[in-house]
């Protein structure tokens, strides 16, 4: 393989028709935003204990980013954290440079330093921003905000019939600060992943959420917990229509639940939002009351306006596909009894206890050194993904979509196209994409702990 600076240089080369001409910039309309990541106290309810948190211009969740389709995004960030730093635009079909990811796609960011990220948003959809460097501490901390890419033009006074619902876990302690000191406990990286143990939604604990009255309205539900897999139902057994799924749009489905695993997006229609009162949270024994729903006058024009069954693409032809196996072993009561990491094979227990690495790719430890293959541009590529662990994984594809016969919404499988799927233990999954972004893209499990500790590789396509 040619050396990744070699490689990066042809991605760059390459990207030449993706960068749009400085004169097309200011007809199809650019959103600038700054973007400030500090340590911020933060008020998760009426409790006088503040909560020390990491966050985006001093906001949990982060600013709401909102632009429209064929835009560019225009971000200037600063870091005012003692810790480098990068973002990355979760679920943006992005240029490569502009992906966040450290040590790959970009330098990281300096205590101090400032970085542009500017792209085009050729899709629209439900998507996220996050931390991704030390993710597994940083977005525990609460770097994260929602981005959301309208097909529409949005009346800004239209509120309460288009809502994020962003939802995150935390580990606090007995005074309602992070606990810090479970941050790389290999109980976590090797099990489930670090867990948390109080749920906010928007950034509040069982917060009221402002929505219409009555009339349809749409619900855009976004997990940022680091690990937790959430189950979120409305009171009273209300059906949701659910008409995308991280971001894209699919044929739209009734169910009672929405199941989230980390990173992922589900949008669902409600049709008569007067039927509203709770949301709750039903992955234990005793359901979670997460929020209430608060009714408020509001005429609702842009839902049913906004309602697309057409996904970013088909599902392609795979009769010639390119195969990539990605055989998924580690973590507690697994199979992995040693494995290959800097191209040495050493023991499970000796990673572990040394280099804190407890998951594999193929029998080797996983990285930004990983390659799972080099891809031509233009290929259909087919990720044969088996998950011969003990537990859940949420994997993640960057710069691209992938179309997967989904199993998360009941026995019946789905086709869907998504940019994470949850897969369970022992599942065998074909995950189905056109190689037409160019760029060396991650791929890599988001319960942020496992990436951490092994469970990731790159995918190079020029």
């Amino acid at each position: 393989m040619s050396s990744r600076r070699e490689f990066l240089n042809q991605c760059i080369a390459g990207l030449t028709l993706t960068i749009l001409p400085s004169g097309a910039i200011a007809e199809q309309g650019v959103r600038y935003y700054q973007l400030a990541a500090e340590p911020t106290p933060h008020f998760f309810d009426k409790n006088p204990l503040a909560t020390d948190l990491w966050l985006y211009n001093k906001a949990n969740p982060g600013p709401l980013i909102q632009a429209t389709k064929g835009e560019i995004l225009d971000v200037e960030f600063f870091n005012n954290l003692d810790q480098p730093t990068t973002i990355h635009w979760h679920g943006i079909r992005n240029i490569n440079s502009m992906d966040g990811v450290p040590d790959l796609t970009q330098s990281s960011v300096e205590p101090g330093g400032k970085f542009h990220y500017r792209f085009p948003l050729n899709d629209a959809g439900t998507f996220w921003y996050h931390s991704h460097n030390k993710a597994w501490e940083q977005v525990a901390r609460g770097l994260y905000g929602p981005l959301v890419v309208y097909d529409y033009d949005t009346n800004e006074n239209d509120i309460g019939s288009d809502i994020v619902i962003l939802a995150d876990d935390w580990l606090l302690n007995s005074d309602e600060q992070i606990d810090a000191n479970s941050f790389g406990n290999l109980g976590h990286w090797s099990h489930g992943g670090r867990l948390g143990n109080a749920l906010s939604i928007n950034g509040k604990f069982k917060p009221a959420i402002r929505v219409s009255s009555n009339g349809p309205v749409r619900l855009r539900f976004l997990n940022a917990a680091n690990a937790r897999i959430l189950n979120f139902e409305l009171s009273g057994g209300i059906m949701m229509k659910v008409i995308c799924v991280d971001g894209s749009p699919c044929e739209s489905f009734d169910t009672n639940r929405i199941t989230l695993g980390p990173a992922q997006r589900v949008d669902v229609l409600i049709e008569d939002a007067s039927q509203l009162v709770e949301l709750l949270e039903v992955s234990s024994s005793k359901a979670l009351n997460a929020a209430i729903f608060e009714p408020i006058s509001s005429k609702l024009t842009s839902v049913k306006n906004s309602l697309s069954t057409e996904p970013y693409y088909s599902w392609p032809d795979t009769k010639n596909a390119k195969k990539i196996d990605v055989h998924m072993q580690g973590g507690a009561m697994g199979n992995l009894s040693k494995a290959t990491f800097e191209g040495e094979e050493r023991g499970l227990r000796d990673l572990a206890l040394k280099e804190a690495k407890l998951w594999a790719f193929n029998g080797n430890i996983g990285g930004y050194g990983l390659s799972l293959a080099e891809i031509e541009i233009g290929e259909v590529v087919v990720i044969k993904a088996w998950n011969d662990t003990a537990w859940p994984h949420a994997m993640h594809l960057h710069g691209h979509h992938f179309w997967v016969a989904s199993s998360e919404f009941g026995e019946k499988k789905r086709a869907l196209l998504r940019d994470t799927y949850l897969m369970q233990p022992g599942e065998k999954a074909e995950l189905v994409f056109i190689a037409n972004n160019p760029g060396a893209w991650l791929f890599h499990c988001h319960m942020l702990e496992h990436h951490a500790a092994g469970m990731g590789g790159v995918i190079y396509i020029s």
